[in-house]
């Protein structure tokens, strides 16, 4: 399959992959394996989604500021294969954490967001293990985190 070919069929348009703003990389690779770094909920035009999902945000909204995350996910994998996604054998694990109200338990709803992305684009390759994790806050009050592991040809 051709990543790059499904990404412009989906009418996709990949955020840029931003630097890291602490104390490590964005991402790294181990053998064949491709660490990326949690990506966080930013919009289309670069502003932070931020606030509790079940309070501030719907499960939709939630849903589509996982979606975001794995876009940055797919555009730092893409900066880190040298803007050859061909590179990229599978999608091994994502984990996902979510700024939610100590009642809400639809987490795995919100991460979804992004597991749906990264199977659309890379198809079975896509289909990954996964964590979908509950927290009552988020680097810069932001709503959702994700980060994920690739296995390389």
């Amino acid at each position: 399959m051709n990543f790059e070919k499904k990404i412009e069929e989906l009418k996709i348009k990949l955020p840029e992959a931003k630097p890291p703003v602490g104390s490590y990389v964005a991402t790294k690779i181990s053998e064949n394996l491709l660490f990326i770094s949690g990506q966080i909920s930013i919009d289309e035009n670069g502003e932070l989604i931020k606030g509790k999902i079940g309070k501030d945000l719907s499960v939709e909204e939630g849903y589509k500021a996982a979606e975001r995350c794995g876009l940055s996910i797919i555009s730092q994998a893409k900066v880190a294969c040298h803007g050859d996604l061909s590179k990229i054998k599978s999608c091994v694990k994502l984990t996902g954490f979510v700024n939610s109200t100590d009642n809400f338990t639809d987490q795995p709803k919100i991460i979804n967001g992004a597991s749906d992305l990264i199977a659309s684009v890379f198809g079975e390759a896509g289909m990954h293990t996964r964590a979908a994790v509950s927290t009552n806050s988020l680097p810069l009050g932001v709503s959702v985190e994700v980060d994920a592991i690739f296995e390389l040809n």
